[in-house]
């Protein structure tokens, strides 16, 4: 082999591992909710060859009202805590079952620039998902993503999820600064016409905090947007997870009601 063979050689690894999720990280992940869990069970899905890990919770009521797809944030994992664990437990309780997926991640320290790389396979994993509750026959299918899982989810938005889903929740959304084109989703705002609850804390973070009139300006077409702040908490929402997420609930109940055509 020569040495530019060598050197290319090198470079698409580097590239491919740079475009990818981290697998160790992931399989550790893994063993940690297969060893803890105690309620859902885990479920393995598959997406562009490789598998990952999600946590499929049914609803209490079996007159359920659809399901939730979960995205937890950056460098976390389906059982996060609080909020991540919060939505796939509560929901339940409220008629709707929920499907926490293990989204892309990086090696520790990552930076939120290092996370865009990786929102294709994002994608594929919010399609595997659709696909796997679609199996199931469940009616409503809505995706819940919190902070770089919210901007996952909204960057996978295009017109099949767009006519697949019944509603988007995004918790902590950034208005991401910088020249790379994945993460400007202000753009996907103003042509999404998929009904969206935009959710933020009072002191979240500054990218969320300062982009909340962004997001809101950005979304003004669409009648079926609505930004909500919730007072006095921060990006974790530590001691008001139960607060956001009967703030999830009640928009999916008026959302299915107004789309029962109650």
């Amino acid at each position: 082999m020569t040495r530019w063979s060598i050197l290319f050689t090198v470079i698409m690894l580097y590239s491919a591992f740079a475009h990818a999720s981290n697998a160790a990280r992931e399989q550790e992940y893994a063993a940690l909710i297969e060893n803890t869990l105690t309620r859902g069970e885990v479920v393995w899905l598959q997406a562009q060859q490789r598998p990952f890990l999600a946590i499929h919770t049914e609803s209490v009521d079996i007159d359920t009202r659809g399901a939730a797809i979960i995205l937890h944030d950056r460098a976390a994992y389906p059982d996060q805590q609080v909020v991540v664990h919060a939505l796939r437990t509560i929901l339940p309780e409220h008629r709707w079952s929920t499907l926490a997926l293990q989204m892309p991640i990086r090696e520790m320290g990552a930076s939120a620039q290092d996370y865009y790389p990786l929102f294709p396979e994002a994608k594929a994993r919010i399609e595997a998902a659709v696909d796997f509750l679609d199996k199931t026959e469940v009616g409503n299918i809505v995706v819940v993503g919190y902070g770089m899982g919210a901007l996952m989810g909204l960057y996978s938005i295009d017109k099949n999820l767009d006519n697949t889903l019944g509603g988007l929740v995004t918790i902590s959304l950034p208005v991401s600064e910088g020249t790379d084109r994945r993460p400007q989703f202000l753009a996907r705002l103003a042509k999404i016409r998929l009904p969206l609850l935009d959710i933020y804390a009072e002191h979240d973070l500054p990218a969320v905090v300062n982009g909340a009139r962004k997001r809101q300006l950005a979304a003004n077409k669409n009648p079926a947007y609505r930004q909500d702040e919730i007072s006095a908490t921060d990006h974790l929402y530590r001691h008001n997870e139960a607060l956001l997420v009967k703030r999830v609930y009640s928009w999916l109940s008026r959302l299915m009601q107004q789309q029962d055509g109650g």
